[in-house]
């Protein structure tokens, strides 16, 4: 070839990538017919990688920096290009730009319920949905694996495969993390951990790095909640018979202070009181021990009983009566309801 016919030839001298689309993560530098010439020049910018494929393998991967195209720069290409003198030829080579930035704020979630096995319930049905960052960092890998040999190839292409990805590991994750599932969706900050435990090795196989995964909202089947809201309201009484001890206390104030208010609620009271104690009842004599032997019983039986006190009823009635006729002063009768209703609730 002449001097002539090589100066004609259209090299590119210059090899550089603004990223003026966004959301692209891979592009292959646009060569058409032209080739490259010896001691190029090749920009890679912050936050992005280069890769040079030759006969379809890479040959050399360039990281941020300018760097002139020589046998110095190039030893694997210099090495199958066979280059033997300076400036012999100019060469031809597919070049591949990657963003390495960090893609922040995308979403995930789950299109349809899926269904782990859980300690406390078996087997649950939940959908979730949160955000996670991730930036390619291998792009050899990510070429070989994800990108190949597209003109370009954007976020929203990889993140379809990286969604599924995600739900796939989810699954797996959660029902072999032997947390129960209550406590993980109390603190989402948990769930978010063990997901996110899981998917790093899943999206390094493909020169990604799983930078940050967070779990924003569960939501679980209705009959799931019901019982999970059951649950909870049953922690919140706790002992039976305290919870009614404490509705007596709130109810009996409200009522003396009407004259007919303590004698009109007198009969709830009493129900409601026996009930607390019928069922205290029942569960101590659920955990009592045998009975005693009969000749012990007869013993017991004959002991005389304990006397039973006045009825609180009865005596603030009384006490009502001497105090309608005069015969003691409203501070009086103040002062002994206030010690019969002491007694009453303890």
């Amino acid at each position: 070839m002449g001097l002539g016919d090589f100066i004609k030839k259209q090299l590119i001298d210059i090899l550089h990538w603004t990223e003026d689309a966004d959301g692209v993560l891979a592009w292959r530098y646009p060569m058409q017919d032209f080739e490259i010439q010896y001691g190029a020049s090749l920009t890679v910018r912050d936050s992005q990688m280069a890769v040079f494929v030759n006969e379809g393998k890479v040959a050399d991967v360039f990281g941020p920096g300018m760097y002139k195209l020589t046998t110095q720069t190039l030893p694997v290409l210099t090495y199958l290009k066979n280059w033997d003198k300076l400036f012999e030829s100019p060469f031809k080579s597919d070049v591949y730009f990657f963003s390495t930035r960090l893609q922040l704020g995308r979403k995930w979630g789950t299109p349809q319920p899926i269904t782990i096995r859980d300690a406390d319930f078996g087997m649950v049905r939940l959908r979730a949905f949160g955000v996670y960052s991730y930036q390619l960092a291998d792009p050899r890998l990510f070429y070989s694996e994800i990108s190949g040999t597209r003109e370009s190839y954007t976020r929203d292409e990889l993140e379809q495969q990286l969604r599924n990805l995600t739900v796939a590991t989810m699954t797996s994750a959660l029902g072999a993390a032997n947390v129960p599932f209550l406590d993980m969706a109390a603190n989402q900050l948990l769930m978010g951990d063990k997901i996110r435990e899981a998917l790093v090795p899943v999206f390094a196989r493909y020169g990604v790095e799983l930078d940050a995964f967070a779990v924003e909202n569960v939501s679980l089947p209705e009959e799931l909640q019901k019982a999970i809201d059951a649950r909870i309201s049953m922690g919140m009484v706790g002992d039976l018979a305290k919870y009614t001890q404490y509705q007596t206390a709130q109810a009996i104030p409200l009522a003396a202070e009407n004259e007919g208010g303590l004698a009109g609620i007198g009969a709830g009271l009493g129900a409601g009181l026996g009930v607390g104690q019928a069922m205290a009842d029942a569960m101590k004599n659920s955990l009592a021990p045998q009975p005693a032997p009969p000749g012990l019983a007869n013993v017991m039986s004959a002991a005389p009983a304990a006397p039973v006190a006045d009825d609180p009823e009865a005596r603030l009635a009384k006490l009502k009566g001497l105090l309608d006729k005069g015969l003691i002063s409203q501070a009086d009768y103040d002062g002994a309801k206030a010690e019969i209703l002491k007694k009453l609730i303890g």
